[in-house]
């Protein structure tokens, strides 16, 4: 792991421990246990930079997937703890005119705040690690890794159910070529760096406990 990404990984780490360990402290009094399952539909616009002689290139990862959270709620007003989503988009590129289906997940620490005002609820999310994994498009297989970023988003909750809209924006710090032409390099490209700009609606089910 690079010295970076250790950095990285122990604050994670650290906040995630402060956060639980002082909600449920807190929790054990004016709270309780948060669980939220829940489907999604993101539609999003990918950028990669590519080194020379390759020319740059835009795409989309389209598609539905599956969120959960699961934390705590404090008062009945503020809600913290992890976010987990896991996607199954279409995912294509210009440059090299990839087209495939792909699997993506991402995972991160979310607070928020729930108000009794139509059921408003809004909250942020930040995304400490996930990947992209589109499978083969022609001769090329790609997966791009150690996706960082924030997610923001705001929805309505009546009675147990919530419909939420967000926006997310990631970057992938790692590019893996694991086969081209029958070959199997498995190069890494730690300047190649993806980035995805998408919209999420979603429908999901709060749990308070």
């Amino acid at each position: 792991m690079k010295p970076k990404t250790t950095v990285l990984a122990a604050k994670v780490a650290a906040v995630l421990i402060a956060l639980t360990t002082g909600a449920t402290a807190f929790a054990q009094s004016a709270g309780g246990l948060f669980i939220e399952p829940g489907v999604t539909y993101e539609r999003g616009e990918t950028t990669i930079d590519y080194p020379a002689p390759f020319s740059n290139s835009t795409g989309e990862a389209n598609g539905f997937g599956l969120m959960g959270r699961l934390g705590f709620h404090l008062q009945d007003i503020i809600i913290l703890g992890l976010d987990a989503r896991y996607a199954m988009p279409k995912f294509t590129d210009s440059s090299v005119s990839y087209d495939a289906e792909a699997t993506s997940f991402n995972w991160g620490p979310f607070v928020g705040i729930q108000t009794p005002l139509l059921g408003i609820r809004v909250w942020g999310n930040y995304v400490a690690g996930g990947f992209l994994d589109p499978k083969s498009s022609g001769n090329l297989d790609v997966k791009f890794e150690e996706s960082t970023g924030y997610r923001v988003g705001a929805g309505i909750h009546w009675l147990m159910v919530s419909i939420n809209l967000e926006y997310q924006n990631l970057k992938y710090n790692k590019a893996i070529l694991e086969s081209i032409g029958g070959f199997n390099p498995g190069s890494t490209f730690d300047s190649v760096k993806p980035k995805n700009e998408s919209w999420i609606l979603s429908v999901s089910f709060p749990f308070e406990m």
